[in-house]
């Protein structure tokens, strides 16, 4: 398994690179800067800096439907709005299996919806997302420490990761419910 993913990582960072590239040739002609990422897309293509692929143009359908997928929302019983459609990697068979030459079956985002989903695939895709929270969460961390440590003229940046209080903020109703007593019938 880690020969592959190896390999996956060493072919994802190329195209990451080749994208940073493309970011750095933009800024290096003078485009306005700080740029959307659309800008810079809208440049790259205009001048031939990138080019789609049939496999991009597949992979960015692709991207496109996950995050459909991931904005569709339903109202559960208790009048939440709830993610309806998750997504959690498994090996292509489903299973984690290995080939006869001993390689692991490709690993893919399989999707499903809540409401009819198995448990497993379900507690696997929240688990999934969670631990991606987490990296961004260490991620965040690491970028705010190294602006903090390496900007002295600039104040420093206070990050907390505790995110009990904001949940419980959250969870609040977005609008005023008059309970018993709080009516108009004032005498």
């Amino acid at each position: 398994m880690r020969g592959y993913e190896s390999m996956a990582s060493r072919i994802s960072k190329t195209y990451s690179e080749a994208m940073q590239e493309v970011v750095a040739k933009y800024r290096g002609v003078g485009q306005p800067w700080p740029a959307t990422s659309r800008q810079i897309a809208r440049w790259a293509i205009r001048n031939g800096e990138w080019i789609p692929h049939e496999n991009g143009v597949v992979q960015q359908c692709a991207r496109d439907i996950a995050r459909a997928l991931r904005e569709e929302r339903y109202r559960d019983p208790q009048g939440r709005k709830v993610r309806t459609k998750h997504a959690a990697s498994l090996s292509d068979d489903g299973l984690g299996g290995v080939d006869a030459d001993g390689s692991p079956h490709r690993q893919e985002a399989f999707w499903t919806d809540i409401r009819t989903g198995k448990w497993q695939h379900l507690a696997r895709a929240f688990q999934q997302r969670r631990s991606q929270i987490l990296g961004d969460c260490k991620q965040l961390k690491t970028d705010v420490e190294s602006y903090n440590e390496n900007h002295f003229e600039s104040k420093t940046i206070q990050m907390v990761f505790d995110f009990t209080e904001d949940l419980a903020e959250m969870d609040q109703p977005d609008e005023y419910r008059p309970g018993p007593g709080d009516g108009d019938d004032i005498t």
